[in-house]
């Protein structure tokens, strides 16, 4: 059949609508006339039937139909771009088809796309061509060409972006959002400069967040929840054959969120470049969604199970196959907002507009509940899982801790709604999570009744342990937060009040639900807060002998029965494994903050002590710890010279080596490095 019979019959099938099978029989052809016509007004005819045809426009499935038109395009482009090559060696030529000049194709596929069709649609003609001839590094265009389709491409953007919200569906903004995802990266800085990114974020936070075709608000999680059920083993499943999964599989195969990273970068350029005002508008368009989606979260059977105990309450099946496409439609979620939040701070950051003293903490403030109503995604890939997220929570917290009364409303905001005691669900408990990590950074700023009325008070019931050790997390963060109030310098008088309690419950949890670390860090830091200079060393002069001489009398009497491995981070150094070595190395920790007069009376106390320790390896690392703390530069000038006399002439290095290592002299002293 000839190219011009061909496109007759092509054009009579485009009048009706036809099942999907015959459709992409439809696509394919036209990708392939559209390669071979030779008169280019037969292809601009070709061109602008694709756009208006009853086949692919009455009955369109979301951006399905868009993706189609934009592959029929980009595919003829390629298709004209690989038939002007070279064949492979060894391969025989194509048989060569009269075909148009590839410019004089080009105009003529653009022509195609002219006032009879709205402007979205031109976008999809202009983007094929470009992503045709140019994507994946392609070199097929003159460098003329080339920039008049990315000023074609800009014009029809601006001018769609106009005309948004003719349709009911939505359907224009939708492919506004997919283009430019698509062809944004062939754009030239100078081209991208004539974007009107006051129309585009807009549109693209819209379509991101709360359209059918990006996360809907968050309300497809809900109705998850019907579908979660019982299993005679007394766990819950949820079927990969029920029908939430499968609106689940869609969603996640939708053509934006199947491209969230990209797209979510197209979102942090519009945010450098769009006006001041709307990052406002931006930030509470964030908030809403992220509180949307914790709701619907906490509606869902799911959000009732700890992470740490799903697989007893979960279906295997359940955790293989299904719950797993839900995280990672989540996780794509959260991190396509950070991403945005890491630019609407760098704007912060440089904007002198935005860092104004009434802008500033708002927009921190916002970030900040933000990141907490997503933290119950970020928390199952930690804190500290990527970059991104942490420069988003560090920046926030440093702009709006300049800010204290901002900061107390935001602390008052966020504080546990029960304070008096661990909340049993654990969404409640994540929240509280999220509120202890960030509140650490809050101590040193906040009044001291706030401190005590809201900071002292939810971390509470996180020190009196008792719970299950899935919790460490939460207890650690808890005792963090307890040091970081009476450490701060205008809270020496509750320090002084609340330090006693402390400490008894810091005997009390560990080892149980205290590790290691933690505990070695508790003591150091109230040593250090104790002694001079600090002012509470003026109100409890004797407070640090008391807590030496009962971890002393406890390191003393302590087991010396292997502890539980607590988790800790990859280059972090091993962790004790007995709570007599814990206890002792603790002792060691806190030698450089003691008065000169103290570490003369402690010193050899503490020297004997690692000699008790029980088990070899253990024994080894208390030593090797004590020689750190000696001549690793923990100690100022004035007790480094005391530990000189006292290793070399007062006994030091017998209490420490041994009478007959000591009398080896520096093959002793080595065995420690």
């Amino acid at each position: 059949m000839s190219a011009d019979r061909l496109l007759a019959s092509l054009l009579r099938s485009f009048q009706n609508f036809h099942s999907p099978p015959e459709t992409s029989r439809l696509t394919s052809t036209s990708a392939s006339l559209l390669t071979t016509l030779a008169n280019p007004l037969n292809t601009t005819l070709l061109t602008s039937q694709i756009l208006t045809a009853t086949a692919f426009w009455d009955h369109p499935d979301g951006l399905r139909v868009c993706l189609r038109i934009l592959g029929i395009f980009q595919s003829a482009s390629l298709a004209i771009l690989q038939g002007a090559e070279a064949p492979p060696p060894g391969q025989p030529p194509l048989q060569q088809i009269k075909q148009l000049d590839r410019t004089e194709w080009v105009k003529a596929v653009v022509k195609g796309a002219d006032e009879r069709t709205p402007r979205w649609k031109h976008l999809l003609v202009i983007a094929g061509v470009l992503l045709g001839f140019e994507g994946q590094e392609r070199r097929g265009l003159s460098k003329g060409v080339r920039q008049d389709l990315e000023g074609a491409l800009v014009l029809a953007a601006n001018l769609a972006m106009e005309e948004v919200g003719r349709r009911e569906d939505g359907l224009d903004g939708f492919c506004i959002a997919m283009v430019l995802n698509y062809a944004f990266e062939l754009l030239s800085d100078w081209r991208r400069r004539d974007l009107h990114y006051n129309k585009l974020l807009p549109l693209l936070v819209d379509v991101v967040f709360f359209s059918p075709e990006g996360y809907q608000s968050g309300y497809f999680l809900a109705p998850i929840d019907a579908d979660i059920v019982a299993t005679k083993d007394n766990q819950f499943t949820w079927s990969d054959k029920s029908p939430t999964f499968f609106l689940l599989q869609r969603l996640s195969t939708r053509p934006l969120v199947s491209s969230m990273g990209p797209l979510s970068l197209l979102l942090a350029h519009c945010t450098t470049c769009a006006p001041p005002q709307q990052l406002h508008d931006l930030l509470t368009s964030l908030l809403q969604f992220s509180k949307t989606l914790t709701t619907q979260w906490r509606q869902n059977k799911l959000s009732e199970t700890d992470p740490s105990e799903e697989p007893l309450y979960l279906d295997p099946q359940a955790l293989k196959f299904t719950i797993p496409i839900l995280w990672q439609v989540l996780k794509t979620a959260m991190f396509a907002t950070v991403v945005v939040l890491r630019a609407v701070m760098g704007r912060v950051l440089l904007d002198h507009q935005l860092a104004a003293d009434e802008s500033a903490p708002v927009i921190a403030a916002k970030v900040l509940h933000t990141l907490r109503n997503l933290y119950f995604v970020t928390s199952r890939l930690g804190p500290n899982a990527f970059s991104t997220y942490t420069f988003v929570l560090l920046s926030a917290i440093d702009v709006l801790t300049t800010y204290p009364p901002h900061a107390t409303t935001f602390i008052r905001e966020i504080q546990p709604h029960l304070l008096s005691q661990i909340p049993p669900h654990p969404l409640d408990r994540c929240l509280d999570l999220y509120f202890l990590n960030t509140a650490e950074h809050f101590a040193s700023i906040l009044p001291q009744q706030v401190n005590e009325e809201v900071l002292i008070a939810a971390v509470s019931p996180y020190l009196q342990g008792g719970h299950h050790r899935s919790l460490l997390d939460m207890f650690e963060a808890a005792h963090s937060v307890f040091l970081a109030v009476v450490s701060a310098l205008g809270n020496a008088e509750l320090a002084g009040r609340v330090i006693p309690f402390y400490v008894d419950a810091v005997f009390k949890t560990f080892p149980s639900n205290l590790s290691p670390r933690q505990f070695r860090l508790a003591f150091k830091i109230l040593l250090q807060i104790t002694t001079p200079p600090s002012p509470l060393s003026l109100t409890h002069p004797t407070l640090p002998s008391i807590l030496l001489e009962l971890l002393y009398h406890r390191a003393l009497h302590a087991p010396y029965t292997p502890l539980p491995l607590s988790q800790s981070p990859p280059d972090s150094p091993p962790t004790t494994t007995t709570e007599q070595a814990t206890l002792t190395l603790a002792l060691i920790d806190i030698l450089p903050s003691l008065p000169l007069s103290t570490l003369e009376e402690w010193i050899d106390i503490i020297a004997d002590l690692v000699g008790k320790v029980e088990g070899e390896a253990e024994r080894e690392e208390v030593k090797g710890r004590f020689w750190e703390v000696l001549w690793g530069g923990e100690m100022d000038v004035e007790r480094a010279e005391f530990c000189v006399v006292w290793w070399g002439t007062r006994g030091g290095r017998g209490r420490i080596l041994g009478e007959e290592a000591a009398g080896a002299g520096a093959e002793g002293e080595r065995s420690l490095m």
